[in-house]
């Protein structure tokens, strides 16, 4: 199993480019299967995850073009692929157990199957071990919208002639929730109304690519979305949005090495939170029209932070933020409100040399003068990257294990930070 051998103290210099959003582009491929039509997507990035999803709609019978940017072996960071998906002969809406088992997101291809197909049976999903994150919203949704949907053996069994339009309102903020009932909405007959939807910028991305489709979308974005049933969508082109979360986790690996760097292929506008308090660290933030520039001070001050749905702090920067503030001047408070197991890197954080203690679903985090290098064990994607900005500021090797979870969310992480100068590599 790969590991990542990390010699720190290297402050990051240099321009890297960011890669399109995972957390866009999972749902996208799913919205192909909505249309008889091919749908080309690019900037996809070249991730586990990706993979995946792209096997269990060729298992379907979805046709899979992929393009590969630059040439194979050399993996260009930041050049996306380009991927075309043919879903004209669809005849098995089925997500099975062994497919799925390692990906959540592999439930978003539920509510375009009972759009389309009038039938899915989709194995209940795997991934990270951060805590619950039920899928009784995406059932209560489609139900409301006329499915038949039964839970057994582990799959969740949806029936449908032709789903029809309802008032949603969902319990909780789910982005998948969201994602799923939108697409399904766009072939119902007649008019869906979610409310207390996502505003993520990735819910964003999918309603203009749906609209771009031929769909009938307005207020995403707000927390509330009207769609209008069409009785067919047609084929079309999109690129993936930067992501957010791999922009916000480069921009904190220079501001804890005491670095500068500018990211290519960005934007500043779905990063206002994370913007914010790096700023309030003291790092200096330029925004430009399509990178970001940031210019890190000698020694950054703590900023305690509170995890909650866009537009407020992301849950998935909670760990990088977790990792700057170990080394920063003085003490910081971290509320997680999202997820109720997701402090699980403290423990290898405090491995390191940090002073963390965690208190519920808060922890207390006092900035030490340094961290030292120590063999540590990535438990989830996001735990993984603050791990490695540990990594990158700590004397001495650090060695961290399992880096799988890094794989299925980061493109080229190790060539990315090289290119910047961390004296970073892989090791079987």
């Amino acid at each position: 199993m790969d590991k990542l051998l990390i010699a720190g103290g290297i402050p990051l210099s240099g321009e890297v480019a960011i890669s399109g959003a995972k957390n866009a582009a999972l749902p996208l491929l799913c919205a192909a299967l909505l249309t008889k039509e091919p749908v080309t997507f690019t900037n996809v990035p070249h991730l586990n995850d990706i993979g995946t999803m792209l096997k269990l709609l060729a298992q379907m019978g979805v046709k899979v073009s992929r393009e590969a940017a630059v040439p194979a072996g050399t993996q260009s960071a930041g050049a996306g692929d380009t991927v075309t998906l043919d879903a004209a002969g669809l005849d098995n809406a089925v997500a099975p157990y062994e497919m799925v088992k390692t990906m959540r997101a592999s439930i978003l291809v539920l509510g375009p199957l009972v759009a389309r197909a009038g039938e899915a049976r989709v194995s209940l999903p795997g991934g990270c071990a951060i805590g619950a994150r039920p899928v009784d919203q995406h059932i209560k949704g489609l139900t409301a919208m006329g499915a038949e949907i039964n839970v057994e053996q582990g799959y969740v069994h949806a029936r449908a002639t032709r789903l029809k339009g309802a008032r949603l309102f969902t319990d909780m903020v789910t982005v998948t929730g969201t994602e799923n009932l939108m697409m399904a909405a766009c072939l119902a007959q007649g008019e869906t109304v979610i409310e207390n939807a996502a505003r993520e910028p990735e819910v964003v991305d999918l309603a203009n690519c749906l609209i771009a489709m031929g769909a009938r979308i307005s207020g995403a974005g707000g927390d509330v979305i009207r769609i209008q049933g069409v009785e067919a969508l047609h084929g079309a082109t999109h690129r993936i949005m930067p992501d957010r979360i791999e922009t916000g986790t480069y921009l904190c690996a220079a501001a804890a090495t005491g670095g500068e760097v500018r990211l290519t292929g960005a934007s500043a506008t779905s990063l206002d939170a994370v913007i914010d308090k790096l700023m309030d660290t003291g790092c200096e933030i330029v925004a430009e029209r399509d990178a970001i520039r940031l210019k890190a001070p000698r020694r950054l001050t703590a900023v305690s932070v509170r995890t909650a749905p866009y537009p407020a702090f992301p849950t998935d920067m909670q760990a990088q933020f977790m990792a700057i503030n170990a080394v920063a001047d003085g003490t910081a408070v971290m509320r997680e409100t999202i997820f109720e197991n997701r402090f699980m890197h403290a423990v290898e954080l405090i491995r390191l040399g940090a002073d963390i203690k965690i208190d519920g679903n808060t922890a207390f985090v006092k900035g030490v003068a340094k961290l030292d290098g120590a063999t540590v064990m990535a438990t989830d994607l996001r735990a993984s990257a603050s791990l490695v900005i540990a990594g990158l500021v700590a004397q001495g090797e650090t060695l961290i294990e399992r880096i799988y979870h890094l794989d299925r969310g980061y493109e080229g992480l190790e060539q990315k930070l090289a290119a910047l100068g961390a004296d970073i590599r892989r090791v079987k």
